[in-house]
């Protein structure tokens, strides 16, 4: 995808000096990310576009400009792209998002909305796209490959084929399918998968990845299979494999997941890392205006050892290259000019940030309007679970239990999403599997909220919670109402609340709701300013803690309990998942 000028003519004009350019930036220490070097140049902008870079003295004084703005001897660099990301994880809508992070220097995600589009099928991808229209920043949208990402083991929402891939592919700002989770489907060369892949190459799109613990043949299969990049890279040894496959590693830290030190030991002793990308993929609302967002990710890469210009690099040419977008990612003639003034390359201070030729914002304040557009799926409660009662949240053993029972339990090693299955021998009390004797232990519910009536109720261990009850309907990709509790009573609570509200994040103790954040708008955001959301997350984490979660970021240690793409066993609404052989399991095995 290119961004077209108004006039390519007026453009080269304006870079020969036939006519005078709307700016000139000049006192600056220009970064070309194309050579590696820095040195004092005047940068020429016309029509939203840069038009020529001058290498200059740094007194030297722009010549036919009809504005000049002296940087200061700050840095220029092109503004920041995050190369996947998924807005809704920020808890806000797209608009209150870019208000969050242009500021931080963000000019362009490339956003992935299968979250809400697990809940309200195409409509939401053309909410998604619709309401990221006009702003002072680029907003590309991949469309969701995997809806539901494994069909026959969850229920969504709705259902993603190649037909929807089509249409969906003539929205303007469409430019990807969406990391494509079902690898075992893309290896295994399964209809469905490789029907919205060719739909996806047919229409010019370029295809994101998604493969955990990927090594071998497997990495070599699935990059045949058509993904280019992958932003699930988290083991010792992975990210080597895909660069070596001519894969592009997107390495994320966000809210949950900090893969940035296992990648970086992988490659760091690489003669060339051109296919290394900075991503977000998760991060709340209270974090990215506290920490930052891709900002803090590229910060944080070079602390670790990589020098600032290719960690510049990395967080915006790589990005706009994988992606295809021709224009984007550097400061450089016929490239918009969206571009940001640094005072600091390795502390990554950002003075000034600049879309398309006008100053957005400064000093971490938005200086944009960005006017509020309300849409109709905003208004729109979208649980639509059924009614339970105090009776539903107690687990029955099989009959003929009545001492002890076997069962098998989801469980986790660490505060990683990585779970297997272990069978356990459990006491049983008035026919109830009791687990109030073993405080790692906690009933898990998965209950489908688009009215099917599907659920599952088993147990988890190591998922910290101590007491109470935390629930929460962003659960990754299926996004159905998802429990883990101590009480049947919170469980209840927080439950009923989460109907009530149009879905959220609640927590619960001795049967009385603690803290609720209330996201109403799919169930994964809420419309309110991003200080407002940014507090309620705040909030809830410390009520989350108050429960036991003692981790970095307890709001989202639910939301892949229910995500069959990620090894080695989940939960699902229908049941109890082995996820290499996309086979369910029994909760009682011997049942």
């Amino acid at each position: 995808m290119k961004i077209q000028p108004k006039d390519k003519r007026v453009l080269m004009a304006a870079a020969l000096g036939r006519i005078d350019c709307d700016l000139a930036i000049c006192n600056t220490k220009y970064v070309n990310l194309f050579t590696g070097e820095i040195y004092p140049a005047i940068v020429y902008i016309h029509d939203g576009f840069v038009v020529h870079v001058q290498p200059c003295d740094p007194t030297e004084q722009p010549e036919k400009a009809k504005r000049v703005v002296d940087a200061g001897g700050r840095y220029i660099v092109p503004s920041l792209i995050d190369s996947h990301v998924h807005i809704e994880s920020s808890l806000m809508t797209p608009r209150v998002f870019a208000s969050a992070v242009i500021p931080h220097g963000v000019g362009c995600v490339i956003t992935d909305p299968h979250e809400i589009g697990n809940v309200l099928g195409e409509e939401a991808v053309r909410y998604m796209h619709d309401a990221g229209e006009g702003l002072p920043m680029h907003q590309f949208i991949d469309i969701p490959s995997c809806v539901p990402s494994v069909p026959g083991l969850e229920e969504a929402g709705a259902s993603f084929d190649a037909s929807v891939i089509d249409r969906l592919a003539k929205l303007p700002r469409v430019i990807g399918l969406a990391e494509v989770m079902d690898f075992l489907g893309v290896v295994d060369g399964e209809d469905r998968m490789m029907e919205i892949i060719d739909a996806a190459e047919r229409n010019g799109l370029y295809l994101q990845g998604h493969l955990p613990a990927g090594f071998g043949r497997m990495v070599s299969a699935y990059r045949i299979g058509g993904p280019l990049t992958c932003h699930e890279t988290g083991r010792p040894g992975e990210a080597l494999d895909k660069l070596r496959a001519g894969m592009y590693v997107d390495a994320r830290e966000s809210s949950m997941c900090y893969n940035l030190p296992t990648i970086w030991e992988d490659v760091k002793d690489l003669p060339w890392r051109d296919r290394l990308s900075l991503c977000t993929d998760d991060r709340e609302a209270d974090d990215i205006l506290e920490n930052g967002q891709l900002d803090l990710v590229l910060r944080n890469i070079i602390a670790l050892g990589m020098d600032p210009i290719e960690a510049i690099r990395a967080a915006t040419l790589h990005p706009a290259q994988e992606a295809g977008l021709e224009n984007l990612g550097a400061v450089a003639p016929g490239y918009q000019a969206n571009l940001l003034l640094v005072d600091d390359l390795r502390a990554f201070t950002v003075h000034s940030v600049w879309f398309a030729g006008e100053e957005v914002a400064r000093d971490g304040k938005l200086l944009a309007e960005i006017p509020p557009i309300s849409f109709p799926v905003e208004q729109r409660n979208s649980v639509n679970a059924p009614d339970l009662c105090r009776e539903d949240f107690l687990l029955r053993a099989p009959a003929g239990c009545t001492d002890k029972v076997r069962v098998n339990v989801l469980t986790y090693s660490d505060y990683t999403s990585l779970t297997r299955i272990v069978t356990e021998e459990l006491p049983v009390k008035d026919g109830l599997v009791d687990i109030s004797g073993d405080g790692d232990l906690c009933y898990a519910m998965v209950v489908n909220r688009y009215g099917s009536g599907n659920r599952t109720f088993g147990l988890v261990r190591g998922f910290g919670l101590a007491r109470g009850a935390d629930g929460s309907t962003i659960s990754h990709d299926c996004h159905n109402l998802t429990l883990v509790f101590r009480d049947p009573d919170s469980a209840l609570a927080v439950y009923n609340r989460l109907r009530e509200v149009g879905g959220g994040i609640c927590a619960a103790e001795n049967g009385a709701v603690l803290c609720t954040l209330a996201l109403p708008v799919g169930g994964l955001m809420s419309a309110d300013p991003a200080p407002v959301t940014a507090a309620a997350g705040t909030a809830m984490k410390q009520a989350l803690r108050g429960l036991g979660l003692q981790m970095t970021n307890p709001l989202l240690r639910i939301a892949t309990l229910a995500l069959p793409v990620v090894p080695e066993a989940k939960f699902t609404d229908l049941g109890l998942v082995d996820v290499m052989s996309k086979k369910f399991v029994p909760i009682f095995p011997e049942a």
